[in-house]
């Protein structure tokens, strides 16, 4: 176990992220707890986090009470709960400041700076939500940490490459040159863990930024031609047509090509500069090694990670 481990309670942690902050801090030594509701349909993962040491506390978000007796028996609460329940947080702040014990709360937060960027209007909304919960943390004096995560690596090669689907071609979005960060799922989770339990990044903006892991579409797109030997066609979506695709969509379905736009035309991932109040994790942690796109396309011809999709709604 590391040194002065803390007690760890996770909510969402059966989600696509979630799991890989249990098993992140399962692996670094802490005694982790699992938020679930009773009779989750989520057994599977449930059981499987279980048998690796995780402790699961079954509880309904509207139950202050009991949200409140477990929170006392812990130090760290971190929230990966999906978009639809973003603004449940509400709750999870009540029942922290009614407990009066913990020590650190990260919030959902884990893509796009969302102080620092203006995107199209259905991806505006959706991180208004998120500046919602931030903003109620501070104002209780909660003590925190803010993590950027920028883009699940594993996630975003899956949807941007396709490699389940031995097409030929491959969607770039906007130009294709936009620079974005995109981090291995597993990393994430290891580095969330660090700054939750850190000094140093209490009260602080966390940012997932390292240098290894910044590409545009057409260079990873060329990466994986070397890696796979074959040749691609390249098949641009103008920015107009995203846009347009953004507004005339139903919503949540205006929500994705709104962060395609965002994060891949506009590069909102990489497009500012870190502030004295920022913290660049891996600066941290220098001994600490992300696995860089090379690595994580080694991995998707050795074993791919399975394709996911994010929830909104």
């Amino acid at each position: 176990m590391e040194k002065n481990e803390s007690k760890i309670l996770i909510f969402g942690g059966t989600g696509y992220i979630g799991s890989y902050m249990v098993k992140a801090s399962i692996k670094l030594g802490h005694p982790t707890y699992v938020f679930s509701r009773p009779n989750s349909n989520n057994t599977e993962i449930l059981d499987q986090l279980q048998s690796m040491g995780a402790i699961v506390v079954q509880g309904l978000l509207d139950d202050h009470e009991k949200l409140v007796s477990i929170l006392k028996e812990v130090d760290v609460v971190i929230s990966v709960l999906p978009y639809p329940q973003v603004l449940d947080q509400l709750k999870i702040v009540d029942a922290i400041k009614a407990a009066g014990n913990i020590k650190r709360f990260l919030p959902s937060d884990f893509g796009v700076e969302e102080d620092r960027v203006s995107p199209l209007p259905p991806f505006e909304a959706f991180l208004e939500k998120k500046r919602k919960i931030r903003r109620a943390i501070e104002a209780a004096n909660i003590p925190y940490t803010f993590v950027s995560a920028n883009c699940f690596g594993a996630y975003f090669v899956n949807y941007l490459l396709r490699p389940f689907d031995h097409n030929q071609e491959i969607t770039v979005y906007g130009t294709g040159e936009a620079k974005a960060v995109l981090n291995y799922e597993e990393d994430i989770g290891i580095f969330t863990i660090k700054v939750a339990t850190d000094p140093r990044a209490e009260n602080r903006v966390v940012i997932y930024r390292p240098p290894g892991n910044v590409i545009t579409q057409l260079e990873l797109i060329s990466l994986w031609e070397k890696k796979t030997g074959k040749t691609f066609k390249r098949v641009h979506v103008p920015e107009e047509e995203i846009v347009t695709l953004s507004q005339t969509l139903p919503d949540p379905q205006n929500i994705p090509v709104s962060i395609l736009h965002s994060v891949f035309v506009k590069g909102a991932t990489t497009d500012f500069d870190l502030g004295e109040d920022d913290v660049e994790a891996s600066s941290l942690y220098p001994d600490l090694k992300w696995a860089t796109m090379d690595e994580l396309l080694d991995i998707f011809l050795q074993n791919p990670p399975k394709s996911a999709n994010a929830a909104f709604e």
